[in-house]
């Protein structure tokens, strides 16, 4: 059965979701390459590299990633809690407010020195990427994670076993392609990150605002149109 959203099909562009999940994959890449060798867009790796401390008997690693797994819980708390309460009050909904706050979490990374403890940095993009991931849910009706690409492996071999099958080939076919996009731009935002973090370090975190910006201008216009519509 197909997804039915009870968003504007404005806000389920695919093009804003592509951006976000270019901006998930650039975290992952930034955090992993420059700050502490851990992944803060997404928490199963961490939860490996937990167990492996634990079974080394080095408990004092094994604490070191409690750190970003507390602050994606916390991060999912607080989108969960917002996105209930001002989805529907007001001009301005969640998704802008939180790319404002991702906004301001991005410049203030950008400034800080290359010796700063890199638990700062983890635990900020933990708690930015975990509310991304709550807020930013489907595209088109399609559901969809932008930070992260597990889901979107699984879909891509779904739509694929179905097409050989010749099972709702078209809709299978839009599967196909919406997942293998999500992907795509995913593994471009980390080779892009990857690239970046070598020339400027710490500073490669601020390229994310040129997709942040471009997104929060739109979802922003979305809102006041939304709400003269309204009145």
């Amino acid at each position: 059965m197909k997804y039915k959203s009870k968003e504007s099909p404005e806000r389920e562009r695919k093009w804003v979701f592509l951006l976000m999940m270019f901006i998930g994959g650039y975290y992952g890449a930034f955090t992993y390459s420059i700050r502490g060798g851990v992944f803060c867009n997404a928490q199963t790796g961490n939860f490996v590299l937990l167990a492996m401390a634990l079974g080394n008997g080095n408990w004092t690693r094994a604490l070191y990633y409690v750190i970003p797994i507390s602050a994606y819980c916390i991060g999912a708390f607080i989108s969960e809690t917002a996105l209930n309460s001002l989805k529907k009050r007001g001009v301005v909904r969640w998704e802008t407010i939180l790319l404002v706050i991702e906004i301001i979490v991005v410049l203030f990374l950008g400034f800080l020195p290359e010796n700063a403890p890199v638990q700062i940095t983890q635990v900020l993009i933990n708690f930015i990427c975990s509310m991304q991931y709550n807020t930013f849910r489907q595209t088109q009706g399609e559901p969809v994670s932008t930070t992260f690409c597990t889901n979107h492996i699984r879909q891509v071999g779904v739509a694929i076993s179905r097409l050989v099958k010749k099972n709702n080939v078209e809709e299978s076919r839009r599967k196909l392609f919406v997942h293998s996009q999500m992907i795509g731009v995913f593994v471009l935002g980390g080779v892009i990150s990857t690239i970046l973090c070598r020339i400027l370090l710490g500073k490669a975190i601020w390229f994310v605002l040129i997709p942040l910006v471009t997104v929060l201008f739109d979802l922003f216009y979305l809102d006041i149109k939304e709400s003269v519509f309204k009145q």
